[in-house]
């Protein structure tokens, strides 16, 4: 069976929350004191971040205009 659209976007999205627990977990077991050069854990920050975002671009719909008139050959309103 062929997966519709709003489930392969409720999947990826699944699957990128249970990304986003399990490395909130492991910066939050990363040994103390971190450093400002520590670049394993500037990485796990990139990747909470990155992951944030992909959660986002997901949830958000985006606005996309659409003509005003909606026969075909006709002219589309502008303004």
């Amino acid at each position: 069976m062929i997966e519709t659209y709003e489930s392969a976007v409720e999947n990826a999205l699944s699957t990128l929350r249970a990304a986003r627990t399990s490395l909130i977990d492991e910066i939050s077991a990363y040994p103390r004191p971190i450093s400002g050069c520590d670049a394993q854990f500037n990485h796990l920050l990139s990747d909470r971040t990155r992951i944030s975002d992909a959660i986002n671009a997901l949830q958000n719909r985006p606005f996309v205009p659409t003509p005003r008139v909606m026969e075909p050959g006709a002219a589309s309103e502008s303004r």
